[in-house]
């Protein structure tokens, strides 16, 4: 379960909120990048008191949550852009 928080439900909530913090879709996307990379590298870190979890291992699933966040900053920005036609 702690997996699924860290790889797409955190990435989800970081796309979300940064295109809420930058209405330019580019801000908000290098913000989602940088803020998921370095959240799952903390978590991952934080929950390996071991030391197991090595860097590279990091480096090889940091796709899938910063995928999950630009996901979501590229889907808040285009239902907050839809224009509706207005029938006369």
């Amino acid at each position: 379960m702690q997996a699924l928080a860290v790889l797409v439900v955190f990435p989800v909530l970081i796309g979300i909120a940064s295109q809420l913090a930058f209405h330019d879709v580019r801000r908000a996307a290098c913000a989602a990048t940088l803020a998921a990379a370095l959240v799952v590298a903390t978590c991952l870190a934080a929950s390996d008191p071991g030391g197991s979890w090595t860097w590279l291992a990091t480096f090889l699933v940091l796709p899938l949550p910063i995928a999950f966040a630009l996901a979501a900053v590229v889907l808040c920005y285009g239902r907050s852009r839809v224009r509706h036609k207005h029938h006369r």
